[in-house]
């Protein structure tokens, strides 16, 4: 298997990757918006323009280089709804949607402790379970139309095979419907009366079945190409670095949301209450992780594109004590609550300083999140933070510790891909190279420490 089709769906953008699983290079890369339709009945994915966008992609990529398999990563916190003929039985919900908190009380009686699940109760619709019973209490219809429940990931392998799923890592990304102790549904599935309508767990790189005629003939793939199951993203990125590291080491996967991941970390007691949990990796194991919308965080504070400051402007941030304190987006991470404020005079929008100044506060962030989750050893960054300096060069004073960027047009399509059953993937990723830092790093890890003291 060469060419490897992936289907990626991220919160702020819907992407088809085009990978080779020789070298995890990647041919070709389109992308569309992930748009939310504003309802009725509620905010929810455009999943018709995705189909039509990833059919049309499909066909491009088989005609111009020949598509081998398709694999497929999501965002988590995402569940469909089939009935009876396959097709939606109400809109997938967008989590951000709030709707659910309406119903939190009863709610909160119901779902299993953190303890069991590794899932913290989590605004909105961050948790699947209290999607589905805010769902089911607002159209007491719906549970009865409801035939099947399959996962995010494998929706898009429902529609392009036939064969519906779920999968372990999207079961694990807080639904609180799974035990990643114990790799079984938790009791919230009986007690929500759908233990015969979620479809069954199935390992991520287990094949679900060939594409149906419809699909090759609108593509014009092989009626034979494999559908892989299907990941849950952050953990398609874990995914390479679990294969070429030895432990101990973290991996901060970044996009909207960042995501901090330990592998042989100390063990620590895991903070619910910080947006700290468990998610569960391709090979089924317990992943201490801890999260905050970094890349949604980012694109607020800085307002819009500036230049890459250098390290003269960097040094006029840290000298000025110019600091900006979290939380940027209250509802999540580990300062979930807190009042965002600018210290020391806030830069321009659109200057390198303010960039910068955004890029510490992301940073520093980010190492309070590993720090919640026992990390120890190097730190893997892929995604978009991978690329920004300021950010790399302060994680690494801050946390005193290796930081390895991997650049990737789009981080997650590797891991979805090395599920397709080939030959083993044994280098690191990307010709990852750890970063260079600044002669002088005393005056980032004073920086850090005044910031930290701002936060407590």
């Amino acid at each position: 298997m060469t060419h490897v089709a992936v289907i990626d769906i991220g919160k702020t953008n819907a992407k088809l990757a085009l990978v080779d699983r020789t070298d995890l290079s990647e041919i070709a890369v389109i992308t569309r918006p992930n748009r939310v339709l504003p309802g009725p009945p509620y905010p929810h994915f455009d999943v018709d323009g995705h189909w039509d966008f990833l059919l049309d992609g499909l066909a491009r990529f088989h005609r111009e280089h020949g598509i081998d398999a398709i694999s497929i990563t999501t965002h988590g916190a995402c569940a469909a709804l089939l009935d009876e003929e396959g097709g939606l039985a109400a809109p997938i919900l967008d989590y951000e949607f709030h709707g659910p908190d309406e119903t939190t009380a009863d709610y909160y009686a119901l779902r299993p402790p953190f303890e069991e699940t590794g899932s913290p109760r989590l605004a909105g619709g961050l948790n699947i379970g209290a999607q589905l019973f805010w769902q089911f209490a607002t159209d007491p219809g719906l549970k009865e139309r409801t035939k099947t429940i399959v996962t995010y990931p494998q929706y898009w392998g429902f529609r392009l095979t036939g064969v519906a799923a779920t999968d372990v890592t999207s079961l694990g990304c807080h639904t609180d419907l799974w035990n990643p102790h114990e790799a079984r549904f938790s009791p919230l599935v009986d007690d929500l009366g759908i233990a015969g309508k979620l479809a069954p767990a199935r390992s991520s790189k287990e094949v679900l079945g060939p594409v149906l005629p419809e699909i090759a003939a609108r593509t014009g793939l092989g009626p034979d190409t494999p559908v892989i199951c299907g990941i849950h993203d952050s953990n398609a990125s874990l995914l390479p670095h679990i294969m070429a590291n030895e432990a101990p080491f973290s991996v901060v996967s970044s996009g909207t949301w960042t995501i901090a991941m330990s592998i042989g970390g100390r063990p620590v007691p895991l903070e619910p209450e910080k947006d700290v949990l468990i998610n569960v990796a391709a090979n089924g194991a317990a992943v201490p992780s801890a999260r905050f919308m970094g890349g949604r965080e980012h694109d607020l504070a800085t307002g819009g594109p500036y230049p890459e400051a250098t390290d003269a402007q960097m040094s006029a941030v840290l000298d000025a004590g110019v600091m900006l304190l979290p939380a940027v987006v209250p509802e999540t991470g580990p300062y979930r609550g807190c009042k965002s404020r600018w210290i020391g005079s806030e830069p321009n929008a659109g200057s390198a300083e303010r960039g910068a100044a955004v890029a510490f506060y992301l940073a520093l962030v980010t190492r309070r999140c590993l720090e919640l989750i026992g990390h120890r050893g190097k730190i893997i960054v892929e995604g978009p933070f991978a690329g920004n300096r300021a950010y790399l060069l302060m994680l690494s004073a801050a946390t005193d510790c290796q930081v390895v960027p991997i650049a990737s047009a789009t981080g997650t399509s590797q891991g979805a891909a090395l599920l397709v059953s080939g030959k083993d993937f044994k280098s690191t990723p990307s010709s990852a190279q750890a970063i260079t830092p600044v002669r002088d790093t005393r005056r980032l890890k004073e920086y850090a420490a005044v910031w930290h003291c701002r936060c407590t």
